[in-house]
Parts: structure tokens; sequence; C-alpha cells
């Protein structure tokens, strides 16, 4: 049955040691480690660009808004900082396989090789956009009414007050998260690989750095880029999906609307809210999602040469 489905090849070593089968599986598995890690982080930068207005409406202050995030997890800590955790687990299957599937599919295709390249990175941002955006929408109310209840809203609320409007809440923020997939596979999946190759090499002639501090400093370098493209694109997500499934959905250009408003009275602040916050979760979930990836990707090649598991030209694409 798996034959028909997946190509002959996909189980069979290539040039990178390991099998398209295993890169999947590290890629899916320093995903699940970085969404343990970084979910705190998470959770509380959503926060941070959800509280940008009060419960009137009116836009405030970005330093009020960070202490009203801070006393929600100063009130409720552990639900604050497990907040969307099992959404994000379960989505590193029903979002990763996808975004994953397009990505190292397309590299394959492509010839790229082991690690993906910026055209695959786009035909992957595009597609896997409707497979993960129900899940990010999920996470993002189940943790919308912590400042009015304390407690996060179940998976089975959200879903049935999506099933009222046939399921279409689940889709919004299609278009920005469409942005932020691109910017996240460009610079994360593709850009941080190659630049810690690059230091990991020039690094390694004259220092005795460690993989997981050349995996640290190069995450570092690749974050701030990140966030700078991406922040306003996750503002735009928590406006349109932290509104009330219940109410009419904030489109786009609202959400522009808003943020355009946002600055206007505080200045680039207004636009870049959770942006420093966003710098840290980012350094913390690239490290720890190529960390967890590089772990898996030498214990394959390890475990296939100790089975005499080895490349084969003949067995290429």
């Amino acid at each position: 049955m798996i034959n028909t489905i997946l190509p002959k090849d996909y189980f069979k070593v290539k040039k990178n040691g390991i099998t398209p089968f295993e890169t999947m599986t590290c890629y899916l598995g320093g995903s699940a480690f970085q969404t343990v890690i970084d979910n705190p982080i998470t959770a509380y930068r959503q926060l941070v660009q959800q509280f940008a207005k009060d419960n009137k409406g009116n836009i405030i202050d970005p330093k009020k808004s960070r202490l009203e995030a801070i006393n929600v997890f100063k009130y409720s800590p552990v639900s604050a900082s497990l907040s969307g955790i099992f959404p994000r687990l379960v989505g590193v299957g029903i979002k990763r396989v996808p975004k994953f599937g397009f990505l190292l599919g397309a590299s394959f295709l492509m010839k790229e090789g082991g690690e993906p390249g910026l055209v695959a990175a786009t035909f992957a941002s595009i597609f896997s956009a409707p497979f993960i955006n129900p899940v990010r929408m999920i996470e993002k109310q189940q943790r919308a009414y912590f400042k009015e209840t304390g407690l996060e809203k179940s998976v089975k609320d959200i879903l049935y007050e999506c099933s009222l409007k046939k399921y279409k809440p689940l889709f919004r923020g299609t278009v920005p998260l469409m942005g932020h997939s691109f910017a996240s596979a460009t610079t994360g999946l593709v850009g941080q690989p190659q630049l810690q190759k690059y230091l990991e090499k020039e690094l390694g002639k004259n220092t005795n750095l460690s993989q997981i501090t050349t995996n640290l400093i190069s995450s570092a370098i690749v974050s701030p880029i990140y966030i700078l493209i991406t922040n306003p694109l996750s503002r735009l997500e928590v406006i349109m999906q932290t509104s009330s499934i219940k109410n009419k959905q904030i489109n786009v250009t609202d959400a522009i609307k808003e943020v355009v408003n946002d600055s206007k009275k505080f200045g680039i602040k207004g636009i870049f809210r959770g942006q420093g916050i966003g710098i840290v979760k980012a350094i913390v979930s690239l490290t720890s999602f190529h960390q967890g990836r590089l772990y898996l990707t030498e214990y394959f090649k390890n475990r296939n040469i100790r089975l005499g598991k080895t490349y084969n030209s003949n067995n290429n694409y």
C-alpha cells in the first residue's frame, strides 16, 4: 500500500547519508522538540500583540500591553505557558507534514539534495498554507480569552463555533500566513542551515566551537532578519485569528488599517509590537528545531552505516 503512494526510492539512502523518509522524520522530530521548548514564549508574544486594544476597542500603549501579558502569566503561569501546546503538537503532523512534504519533495524533485533551496521554500509556503492555518487559528483562539476568564478555550468549543459557520473561520489569516510561511522557510529552513554549515567550516579552522554553538550563532544572526520581515505579518494573523468566531471576520484590509492606526498613535513601536520577544523566540525556536533535526540526522546516518546501508548512485532519481 505504501509503495503505491510513495516513490520507490523514498526509503533508499541518498547522498546526505539518510533516506527521504528519515529526512522527513528528522524535520518532524526537530519541530516537536522546538514546540515544547518555545511554547511559553510563543504564548507570551501572542498576548503582547493581542492586547494592543483595551476592552473598549481603543489602541493602548505597547508598554501597557506587555504589562497585561505579564499579568496573565502571573495569575495563570502553568495554564498560560502550556496554552495552545496540544494543537501545536498535533500540528507537528497536520502542519509540518504538508509543509516539510512540499519543501523536501520539491527539493528532491529539483535535485537540490538534502538541503532545500529557495524555489522549494516558495513552493512549500504557498501550497502548505491551507493545511497549516486551521491549526494556527485554533492555537490562537485557545489563548484569546485569558484576560477575561484566566482559562484557555477548549478545542471542542472552538470547533463547535466554527461548525456553525461551515468551518470557514478556520481559514482566517491564510493570506498573511503565506507571507509568514515564505519568510520562515527561506530564512529558517534554508538560510539558517547554510549559514550554520559555513560557520562550522570557517570557525572550525581556528576554534573548537561545537555544532550547537555554531547553530546558536547562526540562529542569532538569522532571527532579527526573520522577525523584521514576519512581525507585521504576525500582527495581521493575531488580529484576524483572535477576534470572536461568532462575530464577522476581520479581513486583511481591516487588519492592515488597524496596524496603520497603531503606527499613527505609537509610531514604529505600534507596528512592531512583540518584536523584542519575537527575536528571542526565533533564536530559541530555530536553535532547538535545528539541533533536534541535526541530532536525529546524525543518529540515522550512524544507524545506516552500522546496518551497511550506503548511497548508490544507481538509485538516484
